[in-house]
């Protein structure tokens, strides 16, 4: 079948002016943009034509078959094609019965349904082998600026799977953080693509040997936020009731979470005071210069969302080895630790002790601080990067941490050691 063009001709109309630069108002943008100027055509593989004047609506029966299904007497488009299409619509207003919200009003429900049909679009088949590219064609010498270019360390990295898309027609590339946020509405319709698409990135050939999650394919070590735990963790607690869970995923990802985690520790906290940087972090047009590369002057950032993200992390991991040590002991170590580092963050956000912070009391809101040549000041900017810190929080329930005898010794201890501001800072009534 060939394609129906874009109106007033397609690629060689308004969309090849605006690739070349020869867009001209008047005349030209006239004969580029004109729904009067022909009608579309549509070919199908049987050689039917059919024509479409502009503005106007039309129906196109498709049907994908084997070749063998193909015979003289055989109607494709007969009465079992219509049956066909009426059970499968059945199918659907069924499978959305059963997982619409209750209450939802007659007209809320196409936008119920029609959202998840768009997460459901996404799903593109994705092939993208780092060794490949970096050899570049077969039959042609391998292109020696990729050698050193771009992904060139990601020579693990062997993508070939079913793959959840920001968008498969206008970002036909996955990217990590985008996935992170999608799996949460997925879980509820498809439990099981939600678990393992979360699980795929963080396997040997996605997952770098260091501990990085691949970004996405034009700079597969730019730096997203770190919301894969959390993803984790929620789509964990969506997809059944508590007693009911699954744990052998939980745990299957935490085992690997643990090692992004101490890749972030040592990459984006370079000095060592528990204020983080990470670059864009996502927020490409929120700051005043590019934050993934070089500063003026030389200078180093603190980052206020670098910074609270890591925080919800540590929480994130907490609440997870919580929840596993309830039938392994053994992660109540390391619900401890990640506990101990969020306060040491929080702590050194706040600026307590021999930490700066990164609170401006000037502006009274969070900033990004930069230091350079023995001075630091802030980026005083109200932006969505000084209200990340907020949203490192959580509960400890005394019903699941009691149970928990070295856990909550060790909370309890560290707790009552911490000086009397110190300790204002991270207990709350």
């Amino acid at each position: 079948m060939k394609p129906i063009p874009a109106c007033g001709g397609g690629s060689s109309g308004w969309q090849d002016r605006l690739r070349k630069g020869r867009f001209r108002r008047g005349s030209d943008q006239r004969r580029a943009i004109r729904p009067q100027a022909r009608w579309k055509r549509h070919q199908s593989s049987g050689g039917v034509r059919t024509k479409y004047r502009p503005g106007e609506n039309a129906t196109i029966r498709l049907r994908l078959v084997e070749s063998k299904q193909v015979t003289e007497d055989w109607q494709p488009f007969g009465e079992g094609f219509h049956e066909i299409v009426e059970k499968r619509r059945n199918e659907a207003d069924i499978f959305y019965a059963e997982r619409e919200p209750q209450g939802l009003t007659e007209g809320r429900r196409p936008i119920f349904r029609q959202s998840y049909a768009g997460l459901l679009w996404t799903k593109q088949f994705y092939h993208f082998v780092v060794t490949e590219w970096l050899d570049g064609d077969p039959e042609n010498p391998a292109p020696p600026e990729r050698k050193r270019g771009r992904n060139s360390d990601w020579n693990h990295l062997f993508n070939r799977d079913i793959v959840s898309m920001p968008d498969k027609w206008e970002y036909p590339w996955y990217a990590a953080w985008d996935l992170a946020f999608h799996m949460l509405p997925i879980a509820e319709i498809d439990p099981h693509f939600a678990k393992r698409q979360l699980k795929l990135f963080l396997r040997e050939w996605y997952m770098h040997p260091n501990g990085q999650l691949p970004a996405y394919e034009w700079n597969l070590s730019d730096v997203n936020p770190p919301v894969h735990a959390w993803a984790v963790w929620r789509v964990y607690k969506i997809t059944a009731d508590r007693g009911e869970r699954d744990l052998s995923f939980l745990a299957s990802c935490f085992q690997k979470l643990l090692m992004n985690f101490t890749w972030w520790v040592n990459r984006k906290d370079k000095n060592g005071n528990y204020l983080f940087s990470g670059g864009f972090l996502g927020l490409d047009n929120i700051g005043v210069f590019d934050r993934s590369h070089g500063l003026p002057m030389g200078a180093s950032p603190d980052q206020a969302d670098g910074t609270g993200w890591m925080a919800f992390y540590c929480t994130t991991m907490m609440s997870m080895a919580i929840e596993l040590a309830e039938e392994d002991k053994a992660y109540e170590d390391l619900a401890s630790k990640f506990f101990e580092h969020f306060v040491t963050i929080t702590l050194a956000m706040n600026g307590h002790g021999r930490h700066e912070g990164l609170w401006c009391e000037e502006s009274g809101f969070y900033c990004d601080w930069l230091s350079s040549k023995g001075t630091r000041r802030p980026l005083e900017i109200r932006s969505l990067v000084g209200f990340l810190p907020i949203i490192a929080v959580d509960i400890l329930d005394a019903r699941h941490i009691d149970p928990l005898k070295g856990f909550s010794e060790r909370t309890e201890w560290f707790i009552k050691k911490q000086t009397s501001p110190r300790r204002d800072c991270l207990i709350g009534e």
